[in-house]
């Protein structure tokens, strides 16, 4: 090649971020009257086809390529632009790429356009020669009055070699339906800019309506996806006719931005729970040190995430993790080789399809390393060692699985009504000080609601055994044999005691507070095991009695306000009616437990009234709450306290797995909700029964795979704990159209911005804030040469599983689906096999016993697409198996759905594999343009699955 020909693939792609160019005068020359730019769409597109080509050696016909390389005056050097795929043993090729110039290429009238024309002697090698080359300018293109040019190639020598024909593509709709396109002479203008005929479908033709949204012009997926890079394409059809194909790849600042959320979130979690243990109070000494031990250990894997943090946060380089750096410790949290793949099909017709499916390397904790053992080993190795330590940590008590789970959920239910009752009770308290009756009656509702819902969690069984086990940890239980008045245990005495509240006006003296006397036990001369019973038989009484306290403050609230309301009634009917009458109508019993205080009070202070009451009942709700919170939380901790080690060890690399696998979920949501958001079927399926995701995997069940694809199906399975919730973005600037990431380990919720004008289109359910569900898959099946030796001398049964689990919930989802939701919710097909079918197939293929049964693949992403799915493809590192999978797809696709003609079949999936988009990603990641297989490996792969010669070889992973 030209010595003077630079190349612009040295730079990363990367730097190639999703912005709108301004365009010159001349650009915009190109462009035709009326249309709008969109930086999606090539400025000009053609194909070209070679014929007669000779070669020096008549004994064997070409295998020949066209390389095309650019320059626009005053540039005094060739630039190269791009190239064809290569076709084997023909002088006559018609090549399937075409070329196109985005606006980006910022070419004008005057730039000149060199097609040379090489011939392969060995693809494996890359050896080549010129055969000739041709050159013309765009302006005699686009003049042309078919805007098709019929060029003579000429070698080095001038002499002739061939002819090659260039052709502007323009796509032909109904003439009805088309305006005429005058041919413009030189000079002409339209606002002051020139204008010439060219591609009306690729420069925004408004006669086409796109079912999709520009990665690049779109203001919610621009906030997202960046660095795009484009490639088109042109396939002949069975009816004669031509697909036009965009393909695109792009990467996302999420790959940054979620881990960084998700961190924060883990920290503060951790740091929450090592405040929690330090507020338990005094303990035996024995359990002192477990504390003292657990704390430790968390402050261990603080550290950890305080370095993480920093480190992402000072991080400066791309927004994708290349796949030399998936074992990167600083980087772990970021999924390796995130990216999202777009196959948008034009017809002659006039219909425009869009496919997504976003790629990432195989969520896993790379850096932590395999030795045999994924998440799925080491979760059962920890139940494992739970049950051979049962009881260790609590003296013979032990929890089961479900109580843990239990408890984690009760705290979580308890913070948040805990915080719920403050915020009703302040606002009852705001309603009284303005004498607003109809606030008063709606609030009083809301907060009844609420204390008995807290009332009713904190009745669990499982909590009043953790507040005795608690009340059996502290030191004076084990040193006095009779509760001391020291003791922070409560009284078992039925006599008056005093509130908690500072107010005389309190609630019923038959219901008693928190007190500090104490009446000694009967029989405390008899057994020590006596005496225990009896202590932990005067906890229980006195947590009741904490729980009596907040409902007969709940009810003396209620009382007064309903009270006051009556009187403000009779008041407002007869103001001549003396207003305390109305306490001779009261109920005697009502009477006896109102404080004299009550009665004695102007109607027209509410708020003197309520005020004591209602700071008692926030009083009483945050001391249960309080010591409900305790007793779980060292419930946890004795549950947690013989594994701790092991289990923080197992949680930090199931937070490491689980944070890539949420940020290519995020990235995946945010993509459908966009190019869906017209389509009322896919909508309302979403807030009916969830968003279906299926994650297609590639990885061997042999090696380290194995253990990948242990942590693979856990962090998918773990999916299951995520929500999402589309929100109004606060205004059009790309920061604030990020999604934004709450909660906890427990449960994560994803907030997802979306401007103002998309949102007002979205179902009132969805828009009022309905949390929207997913429902995660996974496939797998191994291709490579390591699943032959997992098949033949290894074990294949996790793959078998995983498939199965997964079979199961795919159609859990579909009956789901049918119960509710009719068909035309789902998208149309032209395939003949319908989808009960389609899912019938798969079963059958999930539960046969056959080698590298790439069907199940196949038909799982059919089905996924069938039901209005986000699809996700992995493999190690998502480079060279997914290209192969993901270029494999869309091949099949253009045939089933587009009607791409059969014959061209292989000649379509070698264009896709040695020119299209995901060999550019072997460049980002590892700096060559070729995949990372051997002549060996090959042989062990699916036929469909292999590359075109040349296009592969010997390099770093």
């Amino acid at each position: 090649m030209s010595g003077k020909e630079r190349s612009p693939r040295h730079r990363p792609w990367s730097v190639y971020r999703a912005n709108t160019f301004d365009l010159s005068a001349e650009m915009m020359g190109l462009a035709l009257s009326g249309t709008s730019q969109d930086p999606d769409e090539p400025v000009l597109e053609f194909s070209v086809a070679c014929s007669e080509l000779v070669t020096p050696s008549l004994d064997r016909k070409p295998t020949s390529f066209v390389a095309v390389s650019c320059t626009t005056p005053p540039q005094a050097f060739w630039t190269k632009h791009a190239q064809t795929e290569i076709i084997e043993g023909t002088s006559n090729p018609i090549y399937l790429s075409s070329i196109a110039f985005f606006q980006d290429s910022l070419i004008t009238q005057q730039t000149q356009v060199k097609l040379s024309v090489y011939d392969v002697k060995d693809r494996s090698q890359g050896t080549m020669y010129m055969l000739g080359s041709s050159m013309f300018s765009v302006k005699e293109l686009l003049q042309d009055k078919h805007h098709r040019l019929h060029l003579t190639l000429r070698s080095a020598d001038n002499e002739r070699v061939g002819n090659i024909t260039v052709i502007a593509w323009q796509i032909e709709e109904k003439r009805e339906q088309r305006a005429p396109v005058a041919r413009l002479q030189r000079g002409d203008t339209v606002n002051g800019r020139m204008v010439l005929p060219v591609d009306e479908s690729l420069t925004g033709s408004t006669s086409i309506k796109s079912k999709s949204s520009s990665l690049c012009k779109d203001p919610m997926l621009k906030a997202v996806f960046g660095g795009v890079m484009s490639r088109t394409y042109r396939f002949p059809t069975t009816d004669g006719n031509h697909l036009r194909v965009l393909e695109q790849m792009a990467e996302s600042v999420l790959s940054l931005h979620i881990p960084r959320q998700f961190m924060k979130l883990l920290l503060e979690e951790d740091a929450v729970r090592v405040c929690e243990l330090e507020e338990l109070g005094e303990l035996a000494p024995c359990r002192e040190n477990l504390r003292r031990q657990i704390i430790t250990h968390y402050q261990t894997i603080i550290l950890r995430y305080q370095e993480t943090i920093s480190d992402l946060h000072e991080y400066k380089g791309p927004s994708f993790k290349p796949s030399t750096l998936k074992a990167e410790r600083k980087l772990e949290f970021i999924p390796t080789n995130l990216h999202i793949q777009r196959m948008r099909v034009q017809g002659e017709t006039g219909y425009d399809w869009t496919y997504d499916v976003v790629t990432i390397g195989a969520p896993a904790a790379h850096h932590q390393g395999f030795k045999g053992c994924g998440l799925r080993k080491l979760l059962h190795k920890l139940e494992e060692a739970r049950k051979h330590s049962a009881g260790f940590g609590s003296k013979g008590m032990t929890y089961q699985p479900q109580d843990v789970v239990k408890a984690k959920e009760l705290i979580a239910q308890i913070n948040t009504l805990k915080t719920q009752v403050c915020y009703y009770t302040e606002r009852l308290s705001r309603a009284a000080k303005e004498r607003s009756a109809n606030a008063l009656e709606r609030t009083l509702a809301i907060l009844t609601e609420k204390t008995r819902q807290l009332e009713t969690v904190c009745e669990s069984k499982l909590l009043s055994s953790a507040i005795v086990a608690l009340a059996a940890a502290r030191p004076q239980f084990s040193q006095q044999s009779t509760p001391s008045p020291s003791s922070s245990s409560l009284s078992p005495s039925r006599s008056p005691s005093r509130s908690p509240s500072r107010h005389p006006s309190s609630p019923s003296r038959t219901a008693v507070s928190p007190s500090r006397q104490v009446t000694p036990l009967e029989g405390s001369e008899g057994s020590r095991s006596k005496r225990v019973s009896a202590q932990l038989d005067n906890h229980e009484e006195e947590w009741e009695k904490v729980w009596l306290n907040v409902d007969k403050s709940l009810e003396c609230v209620i009382q007064t306000v309903d009270r006051l309301l009556q009187r403000d009634k009779l008041q407002s009917d007869s103001s001549s009616e003396d207003v305390f009458l109305l306490s001779t109508e009261v109920p005697n019993n009502t009477k006896k437990e109102s404080s004299p205080e009550v009665e004695k009070k102007s109607p027209g202070e509410w708020i003197e009234v309520l005020y004591p009451l209602l700071t008692t009942l926030t009083e009483c709700a945050s001391l249960m709450s309080d010591k409900a919170k305790k007793a779980l939380v060292f419930l946890l901790m004795q549950d947690s306290a013989p594994t701790i080690a092991m289990s923080l060890t197992m949680q930090y690399r199931r937070d490491v797995v689980f944070c890539q696998t949420l940020t290519a979920l995020i990235c995946g949501f945010v993509l459908k909700l966009r190019n869906c958001l017209c389509d009322t079927g896919f909508l309302r399926q979403l807030h009916t029964i969830g968003l279906l995701v299926q994650y297609e995997s590639l990885l061997s069940t042999y090696g380290e795979e194995l253990a990948m694809l242990e942590d693979m199906s856990v962090g998918i399975m773990d999916l299951r704990n995520v929500t999402f919730k589309v929100t109004q973005a606060t205004s059009g600037f790309s920061p604030d159209m990020l999604p934004v990431i709450t909660g906890n380990r427990t449960g994560f919720n994803v907030r997802v911005p979306m401007p103002g004008m998309m949102f007002d289109t979205l179902p009132r359910d969805i828009q009022n804030g309905m949390l929207l569900r997913v429902q995660p898959v996974l496939f797998n099946v191994g291709i490579n040469e390591q699943q032959t030796l997992a098949e033949k001398f290894g074990d294949t049964s996790l793959q078998d599983v995983i498939n199965m689990e997964s079979m199961t919930r795919l159609s859990s989802y579909y009956d789901q689906f049918k119960e509710v939701l009719p068909e035309d919710c789902l998208p149309r097909s032209r395939s003949t096999t319908t989808l009960p079918d389609i899912l019938k197939l798969l079963s059958q293929n999930v539960n046969a016993k056959k080698t590298k049964n790439v069907e199940i693949l196949w038909q799982a992403a059919e089905a996924c697409r069938r039901l209005n799915g986000v699809r996700f493809t992995s493999c190690k590192s998502a480079k060279d198996r997914t290209a192969m999978s993901l270029t494999l797809e869309q091949c099949q696709i253009l045939q089933q759905e587009h009607a791409m003609a059969p014959q061209v079949f292989y000649q379509a999936l070698d264009c896709m594999r040695s020119e299209g988009c995901r060999r550019e990603n072997t460049m980002k990641n590892v700096g060559c343009r070729k995949y990372a297989f051997n002549s060996l490996q090959l042989k062990a792969f699916p036929k469909q699955y292999r590359p075109p010669e040349g296009t592969y070889g010997k390099v770093e992973t």
